[in-house]
């Protein structure tokens, strides 16, 4: 029960430095995206929004993930060719995203790499945000490269 509260007020708060009153549509998807482990879509959101809201439209979901976003609660995990995921905005990390399964993985970012990146792009640019994507398998070997 105190993390729901936790996350109701985190939600309230960031919505309100906006200029925005919370609604119950945006509580239903913000502890959707907050409890999920899992990187889901949009359409996933809104299939497990239903259980708690059956009269939620996908409009509503999407509409209050750009919202979340905008509030930079949630952020949008996108990789090429595929649906726009959602999770958590927490601390800076990669992802992974195996080809075989869709599954999508956090990968830890230490903070001297992070910080090694951002020093790649050259002046004037400042880098205010570091997306950083990997594709692949799980399991198997590349074609032509010999298992250690």
């Amino acid at each position: 029960m105190e993390g729901r509260r936790q996350i109701l007020q985190d939600l309230h708060e960031a919505l309100a430095r906006k200029g925005l009153r919370s609604t119950r549509q945006r509580e239903v998807v913000y502890r959707v995206v907050s409890m999920a482990g899992d990187h889901p879509t949009a359409e996933e959101i809104f299939t497990r929004c239903r259980e708690a809201m059956p009269t939620i439209s996908i409009a509503t979901v999407y509409n209050c993930l750009e919202t979340l976003v905008h509030c930079g609660l949630i952020r949008q995990v996108n990789f090429e060719r595929e649906s726009t995921r959602y999770e958590p905005a927490l601390v800076p990390h990669a992802h992974f995203f195996c080809d075989e399964t869709g599954l999508v993985t956090d990968v830890e970012l230490p903070k001297t790499v992070l910080e090694a990146l951002k020093r790649l792009v050259p002046e004037p640019f400042f880098v205010s945000e570091v997306e950083l994507n990997f594709r692949g398998t799980r399991s198997k070997q590349p074609p032509g490269v010999a298992a250690k």
